[in-house]
C-alpha cells in the first residue's frame, strides 16, 4: 500500500492573476437556481478557472484584516456549486482537468461519473486564510467559514447545492452551516467534529513545541519536519503500521533504525518542501480553536465517521449528531487508513457523496 498524499501547494509567483476578481478569461458562477439534482450532464462544457479576491474580514481573534482568497471553479456553468475543502494541507486545486493539469489533492473524488462529476457539479474550493504564511494571528473557524461567505458574494453565487468537508474543511463546513445557512442546502462533514477531541489537541500541542524546538535551535525544518512525523502517526492506525513496517530493526552506523522511519522522514521531508512554517502552526492552532454548537445547525448534514480514527473519535460523531437533531445523519466507515480514510477509500466516500448530494437535489 502507498499513502496517497496531497500535491505541494502552488506557488503564486508561477501563476499570472489579475487584480480583479477572476482571471482575464475566467467564466463566472451562475448561482444555481432550486431544481432538483441533475441526472443528465448539461450541455455546456467542463470548465475550470481560477482568481483571487480581496476581502475584508473581522476575524475572531485578530481584528479587521484584509485577505487575498485565491480560489478554483471548475465544471458545467449553470450547474450545481459544491464548495469542497480538505485538510489544513489542501488547496483550492481539488482535481486535475484539461485546463489545469497537475494533480490535485483529491483526483480520485473527482471526475466522470463520480458523485462530484464536473459535467453535473461545479467544484468550488479556496486556499485556507493563512495558508500561505502571510498570516501570522490566531485563525478561527468561524473566520474561514465567513470567507468562503465573502468568496460567493464576489463570485455572485448565493448558494450552494453542498458543502464538503474532510478533516479541517468538515469544521469549516460546520461553521458555514451555523453562521450561514440561507446559504447552503446541505453539508457533508466527512472526520470532523463540534470540537477538537482533548487527546488530539494534545497530540498537536506537542507537535508545535517540536517546530518551536526546532526555531530555538535556528532548525525550522527539521522542527516542521518532526511535527509533520509526529501529526503522520496520529492520522494512521497501528494496524496499518503492523501490515506495513513489520520487519526487525537495523543497525546503521551504531543507531538502531526501525522499519517505519524512512516513511516518516519522506513524509516530513515532503510536507516541508511545500509548507511554511507559520502557516502549518496557525492553521494547526485553528483546530484547537474550532467550537460550534451543533444545536445551531439546522442544514441538513451527513456526518461521516471512521472506526479508528484517533483524532475524531466515533464518540464524538456520536454526540455531533445527537446535537444536530433531525438535520442530521451518521454513516461510519471502517478502515485501517483511520483519519486519512477520506484519502484513501475514494469509492466509499463516492458512495457516501452519491447519497448525500441525491437527496438534496430531492428535497429541492
Amino acid at each position: 500500500m502507498s499513502f496517497i498524499d496531497p500535491t505541494p501547494r502552488f506557488a503564486d509567483s508561477s501563476e499570472s492573476f489579475p487584480s480583479s476578481v477572476h482571471d482575464a478569461a475566467a467564466p463566472v458562477a451562475v448561482p444555481f437556481a432550486d431544481a432538483s439534482f441533475p441526472c443528465a450532464a448539461p450541455a455546456t462544457a467542463d470548465t475550470a478557472s481560477r482568481g483571487r479576491i480581496t476581502v475584508t474580514l473581522p476575524m475572531r481573534h485578530a481584528g479587521t484584516r484584509s485577505l487575498d482568497l485565491a480560489w478554483e471553479l471548475r465544471g458545467a456553468a449553470g450547474a450545481p456549486v459544491v464548495f469542497v475543502a480538505g485538510g489544513i494541507s489542501a488547496h483550492r486545486h481539488v482535481a486535475a482537468s484539461a485546463t489545469f493539469a497537475e494533480p490535485g489533492w483529491a483526483d480520485h473524488l473527482v471526475g466522470e461519473a463520480r458523485a462530484l462529476d464536473p459535467a453535473r457539479v461545479q467544484v468550488l474550493a479556496f486556499d485556507f486564510i493563512g495558508a500561505d504564511g502571510a498570516l501570522d494571528a490566531p485563525i478561527d473557524t468561524t473566520d474561514q467559514a465567513d470567507a468562503v461567505a465573502a468568496l460567493l458574494d464576489a463570485l455572485g453565487i448565493a448558494r450552494l447545492h453542498a458543502f464538503v468537508g474532510y478533516s479541517y474543511g468538515a469544521l469549516v463546513g460546520l461553521q458555514f452551516a451555523a453562521r450561514h445557512p440561507q446559504r447552503l442546502r446541505a453539508l457533508v462533514a466527512v472526520s470532523g467534529a463540534h470540537r477538537a477531541h482533548p487527546y488530539a489537541a494534545a497530540w498537536r500541542a506537542l507537535q508545535r513545541k517540536a517546530l518551536a524546538l526546532g526555531e530555538l535551535q535556528c532548525a525550522d525544518s527539521q522542527g516542521l519536519s518532526l511535527a509533520r512525523q509526529f501529526a503522520m502517526l496520529s492520522y494512521r492506525t497501528p494496524e496499518e503500521f503492523s501490515e506495513r513496517f513489520d520487519a526487525a530493526p537495523v543497525v546503521v552506523n551504531g543507531q538502531v533504525r526501525v522499519a517505519a522511519e524512512d516513511y516518516l522522514d519522506a513524509a516530513g521531508a515532503r510536507y516541508v518542501a511545500r509548507t511554511s512554517v507559520t502557516a502549518w502552526r496557525r492553521l494547526s492552532e485553528s483546530i484547537d480553536l474550532h467550537r460550534v454548537d451543533p444545536a445551531t445547525i439546522r442544514v441538513p448534514t451527513t456526518v461521516v465517521a471512521v472506526e479508528g480514527d484517533r483524532l475524531v473519535p466515533l464518540a464524538d460523531a456520536v454526540t455531533l449528531l445527537e446535537g444536530l437533531g433531525p438535520a442530521g445523519q451518521l454513516r461510519v466507515l471502517r478502515s485501517a487508513y483511520g483519519h486519512d480514510a477520506f484519502l484513501k477509500e475514494t469509492d466509499r466516500i463516492d458512495a457516501v457523496l452519491a447519497t448525500a448530494l441525491h437527496k438534496t437535489g430531492d428535497k429541492a
